[in-house]
């Protein structure tokens, strides 16, 4: 009973966290009079003050000191600098009308994680993902070819982010303390971006008080869903949590023609079938394969 209660709140953690992200445009959209740098420092240190009470609350700050040294620290520098130009392109994106192409890449993502666990890892795959790979490879070849979009924000949003994965996986810290101190790195690029836009009257914080909010909520809406994402993963099958997070490039998609009305190009359809064919691939063989008995040598 127990397990079986764990395993639904982690369910419900997961959904919530690739729904929070899927719906991520709705709100940038909402600060599109702010320059994209602006936003991300926003994200930032509002963040970081979340996080900062959350880390009191928990008393994990000893710990995460404790982690965040050596080589662990040299990879965070790492990961923070990557999740930094995730996070700058995606917001770019978004307010310039490229929310097509921003779901592409986070389409594409999984599957630029299993090349990246082949190719630096040593992790085999089976022949179903392979071709899963291989598939999806072809769709992105489509569009970059065709010129019919701007591969180039798929591409930066899939290899920023899969690369930040890699990093924070041989990184020996956990979720809450890792994702602290990349906004503690971060923090001074933060302030002196804010401190430049104030000195040159360009600094959208403080001009109107709905906007203000708006900026301030950017901190929860950065890190609530990282948390709820890492909470799930404690609780549920990693096989199941992955096959989740499709449902926000997909929320992503439907905002971008239902609601941004972006042009859905043709090239853009035969490129997403080919993805999405991948994708659902990937995912049948992920399933198949964590149902496959494990038989003793």
């Amino acid at each position: 009973m127990t397990t079986d209660r764990t395993a639904r709140t982690g369910l419900l953690l997961g959904i919530g966290a690739y729904i929070s992200w899927g719906i991520l445009p709705l709100y940038l959209k909402l600060l599109k009079g702010v320059p994209a740098l602006q936003v991300l420092a926003h994200r930032i240190l509002w963040s970081l003050l979340l996080l900062a009470v959350v880390v009191l609350i928990a008393k994990r700050g000893a710990a995460i000191r404790a982690a965040a040294r050596g080589r662990t620290l040299l990879l965070l520098c790492a990961s923070a600098a990557l999740i930094a130009i995730n996070w700058l392109v995606y917001i770019w994106s978004v307010q310039h009308n490229h929310v097509l192409e921003a779901s592409l890449g986070y389409f594409i993502n999984p599957l630029v994680n299993v090349g990246l666990g082949v190719a630096l890892l040593g992790e085999r795959i089976r022949r179903g993902q392979a071709v899963a790979v291989g598939i999806a490879a072809i769709g992105v070849a489509v569009l970059a070819i065709s010129g019919g979009g701007a591969i180039g924000i798929s591409l930066a949003l899939a290899l920023s982010f899969g690369f930040y994965g890699f990093v924070r996986k041989i990184a020996a810290i956990d979720a809450l303390g890792g994702l602290t101190v990349e906004t503690l790195l971060l923090a001074a690029p933060a302030l002196a971006v804010l401190f430049h836009a104030s000195a040159n009257g360009t600094a959208a914080f403080g001009v109107d008080r709905h906007l203000d909010m708006l900026l301030i909520l950017a901190g929860a809406v950065t890190a609530a869903p990282l948390l709820m994402f890492a909470a799930a993963a404690r609780r549920m099958r990693y096989t199941t949590l992955g096959l989740l997070q499709y449902i926000a490039p997909t929320l992503q998609f439907a905002q971008a023609v239902l609601l941004f009305g972006e042009p859905l190009k043709p090239v853009h359809i035969v490129t997403f079938a080919l993805i999405w064919t991948g994708c659902a691939l990937y995912a049948f063989d992920s399933v198949r394969g964590s149902r496959t008995p494990v038989t003793a040598e």
